[in-house]
C-alpha cells in the first residue's frame, strides 16, 4: 500500500487531483492543463508530501504532466480509465481521482 500517493483523473482541459485527507484542509483540487498549471499541481504534490501518482486517462492528455511529475521526481503510474469505470457509483472527476 502506497500511504502517500495521489491521484489524478486527467482532463483535455483541466486535472482533478486527490491526496489524503490528512494532507490538505482541501484533500480534492482542480488544476488546468497549461504548463504553469502542471508545475502548480506537482508543487502542492510536493507540499502533501506525495511520492506516488496515478494517473487515469483517455487519448494523450497524461503525456506532459507524466514527465512533468517524473521530471520532479514522483513514482508516476498510468491506469486505464476502462478498469477504473467498473468502480460502483457515480462518475465524477473528483471521485475519479480519489
Amino acid at each position: 500500500m502506497h500511504l502517500n500517493a495521489a491521484g489524478i483523473d486527467v482532463g483535455a482541459t483541466e486535472h482533478w487531483v486527490a491526496v489524503p485527507e490528512d494532507r490538505d484542509e482541501e484533500p480534492v483540487q482542480r488544476f488546468g492543463a497549461l504548463t504553469a498549471d502542471l508545475s502548480a499541481l506537482a508543487a502542492w504534490l510536493q507540499q502533501c508530501q506525495i511520492e506516488t501518482v496515478v494517473l487515469e486517462s483517455t487519448g494523450v492528455y497524461w503525456m506532459t504532466l507524466f514527465e512533468v511529475l517524473e521530471e520532479r521526481g514522483f513514482e508516476v503510474k498510468l491506469v486505464d480509465a476502462h478498469d477504473a469505470r467498473q468502480v460502483p457509483g457515480r462518475k465524477t472527476d473528483a471521485k475519479d481521482c480519489q
